[in-house]
């Protein structure tokens, strides 16, 4: 018998899961085994219950992360404006929001994260959604966003119910686009423009599974140990370190050529020559230094 296997989990399968409409979790990419049911978010998607365990539900639920990343950045004397609105959204209101707008974190059949520059109303998930019958996510509430231009961006939107550390690399991503926006960057090409963002979820990502393991060795030395202030706290489970490599493995091996190859030229670019190097040199020249 013919078996096909996950290129990253090593999920072995039938081929035939691949036609047949075999659940796959859409944040992990694994399929649903049999002794098990994956949670139905409203639009569509499922959700296994490792990812389930972090995933960030609603706006409210969202804003420490958003102050993590708004650290990650300063870090970097990189400051994206705080008063800019970070948005947790249906994909629907995602989908609606992405027209006219040419900045999205597009992941093969869907966006997943947008940073906004237009005057709307979005709405908004405001209270996270139960667990109903047939694990079906029920109640859930949004609530409309009236979005004001103070500068040349207006929101930042997100889709919900997707886990942390996914969370958080799309965020990384749309506030690269953001500061790009604010210090005035001209039109870069997407292999520019994409790749860089890329970078910037890619070393988000890295600096949080690095963060991981001293949060390991200082819980082991001390428990009153404080771990950084732009890291998860307290021991991350296995899943949660491999689901990091994954997202890391996703941006790695993007095909396409504005995030997979946009991302490969300009890591190479920010690892020669430092993350400041590379983007003076592409507001000078709107390219990648050599």
């Amino acid at each position: 018998m013919e078996y096909a296997a996950h290129p990253f989990w090593m999920q072995v399968y039938c081929p035939a899961h691949e036609q047949d409409g075999t659940p796959r979790c859409s944040s992990c990419d694994r399929v649903e085994p049999r002794d098990t049911r994956y949670l139905s978010l409203d639009d569509g998607r499922k959700l296994c219950l490792e990812c389930l365990e972090s995933a960030i539900m609603d706006t409210d639920e969202c804003q420490p992360l958003y102050l993590e990343m708004q650290g990650f950045y300063k870090s970097m004397n990189m400051e994206v404006d705080p008063q800019i609105p970070l948005l947790l959204v249906e994909r629907q209101a995602l989908n609606e929001a992405m027209e006219g707008e040419t900045n999205g974190h597009h992941h093969s059949y869907e966006t997943r994260g947008l940073c906004l520059s237009e005057r709307r109303s979005v709405p908004t998930v405001m209270q996270r959604a139960r667990i109903g019958a047939g694990n079906q996510f029920i109640d859930m509430v949004t609530k409309p966003y009236k979005l004001v231009r103070s500068c040349n961006v207006t929101a930042i939107l997100i889709l919900y119910g997707l886990p942390r550390l996914l969370t958080g690399s799309i965020l990384a991503h749309e506030m690269m686009h953001a500061w790009l926006r604010l210090e005035g960057y001209p039109n870069l090409s997407p292999e520019v423009e994409e790749g860089i963002c890329e970078v910037l979820a890619h070393m988000w990502l890295n600096s949080e599974i690095e963060a991981s393991s001293a949060n390991d060795v200082s819980s082991a030395l001390s428990p009153s140990s404080s771990s950084p202030s732009t890291s998860k706290k307290g021991k991350w489970s296995d899943f949660e370190i491999q689901l990091g490599k994954f997202f890391k493995h996703q941006i790695r091996t993007d095909p396409s050529k504005a995030y997979g190859e946009g991302f490969w030229l300009g890591n190479e670019a920010v690892e020669k020559h430092g993350l400041r190097k590379t983007l003076d040199h592409i507001r000078l020249t709107g390219t990648y230094p050599l």
